[in-house]
């Protein structure tokens, strides 16, 4: 996981101090954009395996989503993969902009989409929009419907008003980010509703309790070491609440 002990990808290291791991203000002259570019090399690593458990689908279908496959008669090329580029495995991890486009993907998929015409779309947004992940950026989430609307039916919808608009799970999924600087700068995994939160500017990227910048899997590791959930949210000041949330988190 990344920012657990003991599973740090190389680009955790030669940190020096907590202090390495505060990004620039903005005074600094520099958009969001490019810190959050600069923090997801440095310190952004997921695996298929995570990247999966946070989308709620498999690791094996993240990694053909990168790598493509082939079968009998048929191959399918990468829906999300850089062309050219290493797939996500033991020489590469995720980075967070890849990991908002899973969860994205496995949206699309649930809704019916085949894998040729998410990767044309996905071809396409890259084009429009000058960007290697563009279902991480906002105007995927102004533009996004009409853009798409001819990709595949049950994606958009009809507002009261007559206009394209998102169908509800997609909806729904984009009311879990934050941007800022036009990109994904947070995502509630779980929905606004729980403390879980995925920033790359916290806890090097690991799911965190909001408001603590405690990762979830700490939680986890006390709870299976045999403390009861009430010991931890006392130790941690916590409510029982967030201690369950994380626990269900790691285990669900």
């Amino acid at each position: 996981m990344a920012g657990q002990p003991g599973s740090e990808p190389n680009v955790f290291r030669g940190i020096a101090s907590p202090s390495d791991l505060v990004p620039p203000t903005r005074s600094a002259g520099r958009p969001f954009s490019a810190i959050l570019d600069r923090l997801v090399k440095e310190l952004g690593g997921y695996r298929a395996s995570e990247a999966a458990r946070y989308a709620e689908t498999s690791a094996a279908t993240v990694a053909r989503w990168f790598r493509g496959y082939e079968a009998p008669g048929h191959r399918m090329a990468p829906v999300l993969g850089r062309r050219g580029g290493v797939p996500p495995g033991e020489r590469r991890l995720l980075s967070y902009l890849e990991l908002i486009e899973v969860a994205f993907v496995a949206d699309f998929r649930r809704l019916g989409m085949a894998l040729e015409r998410l990767r044309q779309a996905h071809d396409y947004l890259r084009t429009t929009f000058g960007v290697a992940h563009p279902f991480a950026e906002v105007r995927f989430r102004s533009d996004g419907a009409h853009l798409l609307a001819p990709f595949g039916e049950g994606l958009v919808a009809a507002d009261a008003g007559g206009q394209l608009a998102w169908a509800t799970p997609i909806a729904a999924r984009l009311e879990q980010f934050d941007y800022d600087g036009g990109t994904v700068s947070r995502w509630y995994p779980r929905g606004r509703a729980g403390p879980i939160a995925i920033d790359p500017r916290l806890g090097l990227g690991a799911p965190v309790i909001e408001g603590t910048g405690l990762p979830t899997w700490a939680v986890r590791d006390r709870h299976r070491a045999g403390e009861s959930a009430a010991a931890i949210a006392e130790d941690f000041r916590l409510s029982e609440a967030q201690v369950q949330a994380a626990l269900a988190f790691e285990t669900g």
